[in-house]
C-alpha cells in the first residue's frame, strides 16, 4: 500500500513538474539578456537589416512598373499607339529588379544563417557551461535525458526563431508598409477596401498565436520526457535494472504513452488555427474579385 502510495506520489510530482515546464517562466531582464547574445554581431546584424529593408522595398516597385506599362506603353490615356521603347525600357527595369531581389536574398539568408547559428552556438556553450556549474542536488532532481532534451532540442528551436522568424517579422513589416504606400499611390479608394479587415485579422492572429505557444511548450516538454525515458531505460544501467527485474514490458508501456501523446500533441499543434487560416485564406482570395467589382464602378461611373 506505501509503495502504491509512493509511487502514486511520484506521479503526481512528475505531472505537475511537467506543467511547470511547459509554462513560460518569467525572466528577469530577459530582452537585456537577449541582446547579449546579439551584442557581438552587430555589424552582421545592422547589414541584415538594411538587405531586408531593401530587398522588401524592391519588391513592391514592380507593381507600380506594371501600372506604367498599361497606362503609359502599351494603352496610352491620349489613345497614341503602344510605345515600345518605353515599354522595353519597362520590362528592362522589372527584370532588374527581379535579378537585384534575388541578389538581396542570397545575401539576406547567409547574413541570417550565419548569425543565427552562431547566436545559437553562442548560447549552447553558456547552457552548457551554467549546467556544469549546478549544484549536485539539481543533477538529482532532474532527468539526464530532460537536461539533454534541454540543450539539444531546445536550443534547436531556439535557432529557428533566429534564424527565420525574427527577420520575417521585420520583412513583413517593412512590406506592408511598403505595399500601403503604394497602394495609396494608385488608388487610396481601393486601399481602404483591402485594408479595411486587417485590424480584425490581427487581433484574432495574436489570440491564435497565443494558443499555438502553449502547446509548441507542451509539445517540447513531451519531447524532453521521450529523451528522458530513452536514455534512462537504453543507458548500460538502465538495461540491466530492465532484464534484472523483467521491466521490459513496462518500459515499452510508458515509452508507448509517451510516444501517443507526442503524437498528439503534434497532430494540435499542426491542426490549431487551420480554422482561422482557412477563413483568413477566402477572405484574401475574396478581396482582388472586390477591389475589380469596386474599380469597374468607379470606371463605369466616370470616377476612375
Amino acid at each position: 500500500m506505501g509503495g502504491m502510495g509512493g509511487s502514486m506520489f511520484r506521479g503526481v510530482y512528475a505531472e505537475t513538474q511537467r506543467r511547470r515546464n511547459a509554462e513560460a517562466p518569467r525572466v528577469a531582464d530577459l530582452g537585456r539578456r537577449v541582446a547579449s547574445l546579439f551584442r557581438p554581431y552587430r555589424a552582421r546584424i545592422a547589414v541584415t537589416i538594411v538587405l531586408v529593408v531593401v530587398g522588401a522595398a524592391v519588391a513592391v516597385i514592380p507593381p507600380l512598373l506594371v501600372q506604367r506599362i498599361f497606362d503609359d506603353a502599351l494603352f496610352p490615356v491620349d489613345g497614341s499607339p503602344v510605345d515600345l521603347r518605353l515599354l522595353a525600357i519597362l520590362v528592362a527595369v522589372m527584370i532588374g529588379l527581379f535579378l537585384v531581389s534575388g541578389g538581396l536574398g542570397v545575401a539576406q539568408t547567409w547574413f541570417t544563417a550565419t548569425v543565427g547559428n552562431r547566436v545559437t552556438g553562442d548560447l549552447r556553450v553558456r547552457l552548457f557551461d551554467h549546467l556544469q556549474s549546478m549544484e549536485l542536488g539539481f543533477f538529482t532532481r532532474t532527468k539526464t535525458g530532460v537536461i539533454q532534451s534541454r540543450l539539444q532540442n531546445d536550443v534547436g528551436g531556439v535557432s529557428g526563431v533566429l534564424t527565420n522568424t525574427v527577420t520575417s517579422i521585420l520583412g513583413n513589416a517593412v512590406t506592408v508598409v511598403a505595399s500601403l504606400v503604394a497602394m495609396i499611390l494608385i488608388d487610396w479608394r481601393l486601399t481602404l477596401i483591402a485594408v479595411v479587415l486587417m485590424p480584425v485579422l490581427v487581433l484574432v492572429q495574436r489570440r491564435v498565436g497565443q494558443v499555438r505557444a502553449r502547446i509548441a511548450a507542451q509539445t517540447q516538454e513531451s519531447l524532453s520526457e521521450l529523451s528522458a525515458i530513452t536514455q534512462e531505460t537504453l543507458s548500460v544501467s538502465g538495461i540491466l535494472l530492465s532484464k534484472s527485474f523483467n521491466r521490459q514490458p513496462t518500459e515499452s508501456a510508458r515509452y508507448d504513452a509517451e510516444n501517443a501523446n507526442q503524437v498528439r500533441l503534434q497532430v494540435r499543434q499542426a491542426m490549431s488555427g487551420q480554422r482561422f487560416f482557412a477563413v483568413v485564406q477566402v477572405i484574401m482570395a475574396s478581396v482582388p474579385a472586390i477591389i475589380y467589382l469596386v474599380a469597374g464602378l468607379l470606371v463605369g461611373g466616370g470616377a476612375g
